[in-house]
């Protein structure tokens, strides 16, 4: 590799993101906070920047911003590749692997079984537990726990279920290619009972992957609890590439249903716009939550990429940063219940000290670059109006016209990402687009936040609850921040730039 193309490599390393220091990563894995700290495990090739030797790396965070790579927590070997999978906190040590008053952390994974393992071909659920903290593990010497001989049974949540059904251990999984979630109970993470399935409902355009199941309070209400039910999907998604969307209802200890399914079945194209989506944009997927967060938040991360592309996106060694945490809460707005997502942890405390603010000013026809608002590593909060323009919004990472749109259609009701103009986009053909999510304004106006990276946007609309996640890759000199308009005026009530590293 040539000096300039490490350059170049390193000029897209996010500052406010986790990536792998030299290798491949994808969904992220067995999320916990324990003892003072967030634990992101991950898909990871521990000897490669393309998919392959599945194994779970490691990184911890105190803050959810900064984190520290560990080395690789569970490693494939001959006879399996660790696939997906979650990490409980076993209190009171109902496994029994925990040692005298050490309490043990146990992962539940999916292993994908190899040639010659005597379980060729099929995907079953195996554990391994920790005993210091989340920093060394050990395989469970009778693993596979729970098989159905499938070759698509993968990406157990676990979580501990205490109701009128009773408490025990509830597993959240996939038969993939059937589009079903498949639930089962356990005393003792050893043994496990088949609960219920769910699905196919919605969004079936590709395989379902990486599920969760969590309860909200409704509008902050904790005497108002509503269970959330996310599915990941490859393809599909409402913009192409993988996506993960989400059900909201009830579960009973046994069965989770549904109070917002659209379509029963397989899935009707013409109404993909009419699902509930985590993420409108193409690169937000494998979305699953902390287990254990403080004060009972409900906290998520996704991997940042989309299989459509994700082995060619330009970066050398690594390859692949996971999104921003964030906040999950559920509201209620005209009889409809929608998940609001607000970027997790102290952003104050990363923030430079040049700022760049804007207000009451008009946008005409054109683009217009905002003198002293450059950068590479950028918070951007806006607020319009439309006025008789048709479209409206900035130009991220740019450099003079050019650059990574997000714009508002307010004829159509749409929020927009448009990276055709984004910087490298041709080492894939579907990566150039256009992306579009259903907004509408509140009191007329249109908000948004913005997380610039050195590769990503991230979009959250109307106090989040539209959000919108791409990478882009533009080149280093690329740092203007502009505002247009075309087919008339809008106006910005309000702009503030705040710079990052």
């Amino acid at each position: 590799m040539t000096a300039a193309t490490a350059t170049t490599a390193e000029t897209f390393r996010p500052a406010l993101h986790f990536a792998a220091r030299n290798t491949w990563l994808n969904d992220p894995n067995g999320l916990i906070f324990h003892s003072g700290v967030y634990h992101l495990y991950y898909q990871n090739n521990p000897l490669g920047n393309v998919w392959g030797n599945m194994s779970w790396g490691h990184a911890t965070s105190t803050d959810l911003l900064t984190w520290t790579e560990h080395p690789v927590a569970i490693a494939c070997d001959e006879n399996e590749d660790i696939f997906s999978g979650s990490i409980v906190f076993d209190r009171e040590n109902t496994s029994g692997f925990g040692t005298g008053s050490v309490a043990p952390l146990v992962a539940i994974y999916t292993s994908a079984f190899k040639p010659g393992s005597g379980h060729d071909g099929v995907q079953a659920q195996s554990l391994a537990y920790s005993l210091d903290g989340g920093y060394s593990w050990t395989k469970h010497t009778d693993n596979p726990v729970l098989s159905r001989g499938s070759a698509e049974f993968r990406d157990p949540k676990v979580i501990r279920y205490d109701g009128d059904a009773g408490s025990y251990w509830v597993m959240v999984a996939v038969e993939a290619t059937d589009f079903q979630v498949v639930l089962y109970k356990s005393q003792d993470l050893r043994n496990w009972e088949l609960l219920s399935t769910f699905g196919p409902a919605n969004a079936t355009g590709g395989v379902w992957e990486c599920p969760d199941l969590f309860p909200l309070p409704v509008d902050g209400d904790p005497e108002n609890l509503m269970w959330v039910l996310t599915i990941n999907l490859n393809p599909g998604g409402p913009n192409n590439g993988s996506a993960g969307q989400y059900f909201v209802g009830d579960f009973d200890g046994i069965t989770f249903t549904s109070a917002t399914t659209v379509t029963e079945g397989q899935q009707d194209p013409d109404r993909l716009g009419d699902y509930q989506w985590l993420d409108w944009g193409r690169d937000y997927y494998a979305a699953v939550s902390f287990s254990d967060a403080p004060h009972n938040r409900r906290l998520m991360i996704a991997w940042m990429n989309n299989w459509e592309y994700a082995n060619h996106i330009p970066t050398t060694p690594w390859r692949s940063p996971m999104s921003l945490a964030r906040e999950i809460s559920l509201r209620s707005s005209d009889g409809n219940l929608c998940l609001v997502q607000q970027p997790a942890g102290d952003w104050s405390a990363l923030a430079g000290q040049e700022s760049y603010c804007l207000s009451e000013t008009t946008i005409h026809e054109g683009v217009l670059v905002l003198a002293g608002a450059a950068g590479t590593v950028q918070r951007i909060d806006v607020s319009f109006t439309p006025g008789s323009a048709e479209v409206f919004g900035l130009i991220l990472r740019g450099d003079g016209a050019k650059g990574t749109r997000v714009g508002i259609l307010p004829g159509e009701g749409k929020l927009f990402v448009d990276r055709r103009e984004s910087g490298q986009t041709d080492f894939h053909g579907s990566f150039p687009s256009i992306d579009t999510a259903p907004v509408h304004p509140t009191d007329m106006a249109y908000s948004l936040t913005i997380f610039v990276d050195r590769c990503s946007v991230e979009v959250f609309a109307q106090g989040g609850q539209v959000t919108m996640t791409e990478l882009i890759f533009p080149t280093g000199t690329s740092t203007d921040l502009s505002v247009y308009a075309v087919g008339g005026t809008a106006t910005i009530h309000s702009l503030q730039v705040t710079q990052f590293a």
